[in-house]
């Protein structure tokens, strides 16, 4: 495992299926080229609508707005400004139907702006249709992109976690950053409370979020 070197990175930009998996992914990575002066922007692809479908205090339409002012503060404790996060609008759990039209019109949206000098993105190998249709929209986007880096957020049950090319490991200040950060979003930890098929974050969960180690794997995975 190689260790993340950061160095000349002036632009980079982080792609995200759900407003959190910034977060979850890259937090430290984030914060680390903010204190370096690096331009960071962030993408969300989806509007994150989908993780309580049947509660009535959160319809679709709000639990969109406030999962967007969650992302918003969890990359402020990042160092990124809330008109560097880009939230696509589309459909939270469709983009696992979406056809090659669709992806190309997904890889359109997320292209749009100068050629970044990184480029994050999810695995294709994410076991969320979600991140693995944002992972091949983005395997079309900014061609001449020097650096490019892939994360998983949901490992297949039952097969190992593919290898990790790069980690960056936190030091305690960022990794308690990241911990409170994470607590921005409180629709995912037990906030809706009227819907109980809704999705809340584990314990285990929480904890595999927040490890010390953000790792990195092959954009080709």
């Amino acid at each position: 495992m190689n260790t993340l070197e950061l160095g000349g990175i002036r632009r980079a930009v982080i792609v995200a299926p759900h407003p959190d998996d910034e977060l979850i992914a890259a937090f430290g990575l984030i914060r680390r080229l903010r204190e370096q002066g690096t331009v960071v922007t962030v993408i969300v692809a989806t509007d994150g609508a989908a993780s309580h479908r049947h509660s009535a205090r959160f319809p679709p339409a709000r639990l969109a707005e406030v999962r967007r002012v969650e992302s918003r503060a969890g990359m402020a404790r990042a160092g990124v400004s809330p008109h560097q996060v880009r939230f696509l609008g589309h459909a939270d759990g469709s983009l696992g139907e979406y056809g090659r039209a669709q992806r190309q019109a997904l890889a359109r949206d997320l292209g749009r702006g100068p050629t970044p000098d990184l480029l994050v993105l999810p695995s294709a190998i994410d076991d969320h249709p979600d991140h693995r249709c944002v992972a091949r929209a983005g395997a079309a986007i900014w061609p001449r992109c020097p650096q490019r880096l892939a994360y998983v957020v949901w490992p297949i049950a039952g097969q190992p976690r593919p290898p990790a090319r790069y980690a960056l490991r936190l030091s305690d200040r960022l990794w308690h950053m990241k911990r409170s950060a994470l607590a921005c979003h409180r629709t995912q930890a037990g906030l809706i409370d009227d819907d109980p098929s809704g999705f809340c974050i584990s314990r285990e969960q929480r904890l595999r979020f927040t490890r010390p180690v953000e790792r990195f794997v092959s954009p080709r995975l």
